[in-house]
């Protein structure tokens, strides 16, 4: 009997993956735990095993964005054909009211060769998106993929102009709902908005890497028709051309895109300020000049998060998480150290931080650190954390402004360790270790003198050591 092959809820936080290869053919015998395929999600790339056995038959694209839950192939028996899918689809695709509303269309549209038998508009994420971007309807739109699957080429070659999901009547906003609503990946609060404001979601496009419709973009996407029918308004400006013809162009896209959409999301969503503070770091040289001999020695960046996980536990308003309830701190203190690779930055998180000895906390950087650096970290590795610790200093930086790591509420920064200057007793001038901490803090969750408060308490647990 046919078995589906699903795309895997890897992680508490993982809702969709990339396809990145499959490591069977279609018609191989696969066996139950076997590596099937690589898969990048927006943390980690990594292999996926299969949950079943038999022969293997894909219905999934390489390269294209799937929610889990979405089948990507099935596991036949020997000589056994896989059922009819053209697609792949949501293994519990959501019934709206957008779908009911949306009935009629479904029949008037099922006769298209992009359109499954469930009224889906079967088309790629990145075509949805450059739909939305062109304005065309992608009912209209053939496609030439597998099975009939619309390509963002497809939409390129086609006329722009469609159908606006939603009308302005009496100051509501009455719904022009598709059938491929339904079908369109969304968040859930995404698509309740929608379903509450009658909104089609296959007209909205994802403002993020995450080609997932949100309850943001549905609020975006609504104003600007309200904007429209309100009466002209300015064009908004589009991403300048080079001024020059490059020498090479890095998509924005895998690593690189989450990063760009999660940073530009943190400094849009929340109200981030700095504060920097010298540390005289004397006490913390003198420490490892003496762990030196039993051959171990903890980095300075250990030390500074050894410290931070101390007033975090001492500190729990920094400890803590904007939601729709309020302010809501966090029992476990779990750090992020950033990790800087050739193509990006990860952030793992080193579990239950305040816990640690400096021995034990200098095991788990370093093991994370390289982890990292090998592409071996597993999702455990990067879930979870509270706080965020990243350091410039080893680039000669002495202060920066770091960005804070969503949904955390604050970010430490370390600069360089440089030789200063103090003034001793007699006013004669000593020479001593210092480096800059640079605290970012999320004002909505607490003020600017609880944010010196912390940054006090790390900075006299790193003197005091």
């Amino acid at each position: 009997m046919a078995t589906e092959f699903e795309m895997p809820k890897l992680g508490l936080t993982m809702e969709f993956g990339k396809i990145l290869s499959w490591l069977v053919n279609d018609g191989d015998a696969v066996a139950e735990g076997q590596p099937i395929m690589i898969i990048e999600t927006d943390k980690v790339e990594t292999e996926v095993e299969s949950s079943g056995a038999g022969v293997f038959q894909s219905v999934a694209v390489v390269g294209e964005t799937y929610d889990c839950g979405s089948q990507l192939g099935w596991f036949l028996a020997e000589g056994e054909e896989a059922p009819a899918v053209t697609a792949p689809v949501n293994a519990a695709p959501v019934a709206t009211p957008a779908a009911q509303v949306a009935a009629p269309v479904a029949a008037a549209v099922a006769s298209s060769p992009s359109v499954d038998s469930g009224g889906r508009i079967m088309a790629s994420p990145n075509a949805k998106r450059v739909a939305g971007q062109r304005g065309v309807n992608l009912r209209s739109v053939v496609g030439t993929g597998p099975g009939g699957r619309i390509t963002s080429e497809d939409v390129e070659a086609a006329p722009a102009g469609g159908t606006p999901g939603l009308a302005v009547a009496g100051g509501a906003v009455a719904g022009g709902v598709s059938a491929a609503s339904s079908a369109t990946p969304a968040s859930l609060a995404g698509r309740n908005l929608a379903n509450l404001l009658g909104v089609d979601l296959s007209l909205v496009t994802s403002a993020s890497a995450d080609p997932r419709v949100t309850k943001n973009d549905v609020a975006r996407y609504v104003r600007e028709r309200l904007a429209e029918a309100a009466g002209p308004v300015a064009p908004t400006s589009p991403l300048l051309p080079a001024l020059q013809t490059p020498t090479s162009v890095v998509p924005m896209s895998g690593m690189r895109g989450t990063i760009a959409s999660r940073m530009h999301g943190a400094l849009q969503d929340m109200a981030q300020l700095t504060l920097t503070t010298d540390v005289d770091m004397d006490a913390v040289a003198a420490d490892r000049a003496s762990r030196a001999e039993a051959g171990s020695v903890p980095g300075y960046t250990d030390y500074v998060i050894a410290a931070a996980a101390k007033a975090l536990r001492d500190h729990p308003y920094v400890n803590s998480q904007v939601t729709a309830d309020g302010v809501a701190y966090l029992p476990e203190v779990n750090v992020g150290m950033a990790v800087a690779l050739d193509d990006g930055l990860m952030v793992p998180v080193i579990k239950n931080t305040d816990t640690l000895s400096l021995e034990d906390l200098s095991v788990e950087t370093t093991r994370l650190a390289e982890a990292a650096r090998s592409s071996s970290l597993s999702f455990g590795d990067m879930e979870g954390g509270t706080f965020s610790v990243t350091a410039l200093g080893m680039y000669g930086v002495d202060m920066f402004t770091p960005v804070i790591n969503p949904p955390n509420t604050g970010i430490l920064g370390v600069g360089r360790l440089r030789d200063d200057v103090a003034w001793g007793d007699n006013g004669t001038p000593v020479k001593v270790k210092r480096l800059t901490l640079s605290f970012t803090w999320d004002h909505r969750a607490f003020d600017g003198a609880p944010a010196a408060e912390f940054a006090r308490a790390v900075k006299q647990n790193l003197e005091s050591i």
